[in-house]
């Protein structure tokens, strides 16, 4: 069982996606995400398997929330740093995103 120190290692950030395209090389659908989470993380990459459920044009802009001190993990030729929050519904992959506007960097405590 998981304890709650186990989940206060997690560092949960919000970011803004700045840049979304196709990734033709994973195994299953997804997208190359480009994702701004301000001035002390950076932009950082991820791929995500939100394909079902959002088009590359309305997720550039969206913020959402994503594990940033998991360690990299190589995803056919792409490096992905970040991990994307979701939720598995039975349409798709649900993006976990703040109701309001925060500022990119802001942690989830």
């Amino acid at each position: 069982m998981t304890t709650f120190d186990d989940f206060m290692k997690l560092d949960i950030r919000v970011g803004t996606i700045v840049a979304a395209n196709a990734f033709e090389k994973a195994k299953n659908p997804a997208y190359q995400l480009k994702i701004n989470f301000g001035e002390q993380i950076g932009i950082k990459k991820s791929s995500a398997q939100i394909t079902e459920q959002y088009t590359l044009d309305e997720l550039v802009g969206k913020q959402v929330l994503a594990i940033v001190n998991l360690p990299p993990r190589q995803i056919a030729d792409f490096m992905s740093e970040v991990l994307v929050l979701g939720t598995y519904s039975k349409d798709g992959v649900i993006l976990v995103i703040p109701e309001k506007t925060v500022n990119n960097g802001d942690k989830l405590g």
